[in-house]
């Protein structure tokens, strides 16, 4: 065994003899998951953290990869959710078909959402994508066919013909499978020539556009991505059980949750986005009885973060695993020699 191959860990020895192997073997170790929990709202919670680690991985995207300063990925979520309620109740399409053409949907808006990224940079992008998200969801509350301020409801569960999954465990076997797709694709991107011209765009446009990257072709197909992800996610939170949207669930502090599972997790780390959205859903759930300090609390996370752990968690994952690999290449020389 040569010495870059026995300092690799488990999961790089089964990428290496396929690379979706070690998606797979995840798929098997989270099959009885749902099976532990004590009850139906430790169930939901395991389907609310699936949904935001797609939301987070999505918004990594635009921002992490991209560099494209975002606070308005929730409104896409608004946007995917609410389409494909419209999808399935007015037009009576399944949740499979509608799933698909909200994150179509979604996708589109995310195109137009990345057009001000031409011209705007930094906190003035900010400013308009947030400008951008206040705007959906004042739309959605005044809107009647979509509920309007009541609320949009008897959103359908998925099927399988004649079986309906409606209980939040079965809901997780719906769930699961679509976070770890999302998964393999935002590795995949990133390993791409799209990912690379991602990075080149968030260390320096100006570099990036004199090297030949079209920079606004991939700005708008950063946001589009992210949008799509949004989509997935959104969809996901309609046909949940009780099948209800409120337009209140996608106000500016639920985006600043999400900007915390991001930072937290660390910025343009995909790993570390997924593990910022389980520790966020789960510090937001036991949070839930003092909601008028939850603002105060993560936004004094976020600042203690970038202050004393700029990289997050998968900057302190990245530290340990690249220590550890140095140890095991210098301990396999010394044991050659």
């Amino acid at each position: 065994m040569s010495t870059e191959t026995a300092s690799r860990g488990p999961i790089a020895r089964l990428a290496a003899i396929h690379p979706i192997l070690p998606w797979l073997v995840g798929f098997v170790v989270l099959l009885p998951l749902p099976l532990l929990t004590r009850n139906a709202y430790q169930q939901y919670i395991l389907n609310v953290m699936l949904i935001n680690v797609i939301l987070a991985v999505g918004l990594n995207i635009v921002k992490g990869f991209a560099g494209q300063v975002t606070v308005g990925h929730i409104a896409l979520c608004a946007i995917g959710a609410y389409s494909s309620a419209v999808l399935s109740t007015t037009l009576g399409l399944p949740f499979w078909i509608a799933l698909p053409g909200a994150m179509l949907v979604t996708g589109c808006a995310g195109a137009i959402v990345g057009i001000p990224s031409f011209r705007l940079e930094g906190a003035y992008l900010a400013l308009a994508t947030l400008g951008l998200a206040e705007s959906v969801r004042i739309v959605i509350s005044v809107t009647e066919p979509l509920g309007a301020s009541i609320g949009y409801e008897n959103i359908p569960p998925p099927s399988f013909g004649p079986w309906s999954i409606s209980t939040h465990r079965g809901y997780f076997y719906v769930a699961m499978p679509l976070a770890l797709i999302g998964l393999y694709f935002s590795f995949s991107i990133l390993r791409s020539d799209i990912g690379r011209a991602f990075k080149a765009l968030r260390e320096d446009p100006l570099a990036a556009a004199a090297t030949g990257i079209d920079v606004r072709k991939y700005k708008v197909i950063a946001f589009v991505i992210s949008a799509l992800y949004a989509g997935c996610a959104g969809s996901l939170q309609a046909h949940m059980a009780p099948g209800f949207l409120h337009p209140n669930n996608y106000t500016i502090t639920e985006m600043v949750t999400l900007l915390l599972m991001v930072v937290f997790g660390g910025i343009g780390h995909i790993w570390g986005g997924v593990v910022g959205a389980i520790v966020v859903t789960v510090i937001n759930d036991l949070t839930v009885d003092y909601y008028e300090y939850r603002m105060l609390l993560f936004g004094s996370v976020i600042m203690l973060t970038v202050m004393f752990m700029p990289k997050g968690i998968g900057g302190m994952i990245d530290q340990y695993f690249v220590k550890k690999r140095f140890v095991a290449i210098r301990q396999a020389k010394s044991n050659a020699a």
